[in-house]
């Protein structure tokens, strides 16, 4: 019994290291394919384009319900010691550095993730990317690498989406159905943000996301099995991991940008 767990063991350890170093070589040979597409910028805005799209609307509905929560809670929790004047701040300081970055990268998972794996894999089952292969075209240049470069550019635009309409979800509810004044609201708010510090880590945070994810998607659409049970499989892989990798970074970002 001891040796079969010794041995269970030993095997998941190797098919760990080895997966990850596959997935190392892969996004290393992404990432030197990417310079090139520079110089066809139009496949990376139609990407962009493309992936904006799917989550769009999501993000920026949740983003005000969010904020609509925000609005709420933080009255009552400020009411306590009567510093209500202080919601603007506490809205956008919970907006821009934790809850847009972390938020929108979990919903773009769930919503433009899974559209660029089952994408990917339909693609592989229908073996079109082996007929580039056959065409002397490299998969990875011309449909993995665009993709990716697009990930990385939406994810932070969509994070000051989410940002600006959980603002306004605050002010609507904190201003205007609670009662708190408008002027102490914005005032308290530009107070209290800095650009850098603040706005500028919450960036940093949803381009490092951006890569995470995007790359999750890319990655397991291509590696999986060209069957519609692998395609549905590497999509559900696509939500789990990305979701669990995003809480992961975002600790560690946590930890070094507020130590």
């Amino acid at each position: 019994m001891m040796a079969q767990l010794i041995s269970r063991i030993g095997q998941v350890t190797r098919e760990s290291i080895t997966n990850l170093g596959h997935a190392s070589r892969s996004f290393i040979s992404i990432v030197l394919n990417s310079p090139s597409l520079w110089r066809r910028p139009q496949l990376i805005a139609d990407q962009v384009h493309f992936i904006g799209n799917y989550s769009l609307v999501i993000i920026a509905i949740s983003g005000l319900f969010v904020g609509f929560v925000l609005g709420y809670q933080g009255y009552y929790t400020l009411n306590r010691y009567g510093s209500e004047e202080a919601l603007g701040l506490l809205v956008a300081l919970s907006l821009v550095r934790e809850l847009g970055p972390v938020v929108t990268a979990l919903l773009f998972a769930g919503r433009a993730g899974t559209s660029l794996t089952a994408e990917i894999g339909l693609m592989k089952a229908g073996e079109q990317l082996a007929a580039m292969e056959m065409m002397a075209v490299n998969p990875l240049q011309r449909v993995v690498a665009p993709r990716f470069i697009a990930g990385i550019i939406a994810l932070p635009i969509l994070t000051l989406i989410f940002n600006a309409m959980g603002i306004i979800g605050g002010y609507l509810v904190g201003v205007s159905l609670i009662g708190v004044d408008s002027g102490s609201f914005w005032s308290q708010m530009q107070a209290g943000v800095d650009i850098w510090k603040d706005l500028g880590n919450g960036v940093i945070k949803s381009i490092v996301f951006g890569f995470a994810v995007t790359f999750v998607a890319l990655y397991q659409g291509y590696e999986a099995d060209p069957t519609p049970e692998g395609v549905s499989r590497a999509t559900t892989r696509t939500v789990v991991i990305s979701s669990l990798l995003v809480l992961w970074l975002d600790f560690l970002l946590t930890a070094w940008m507020f130590q």
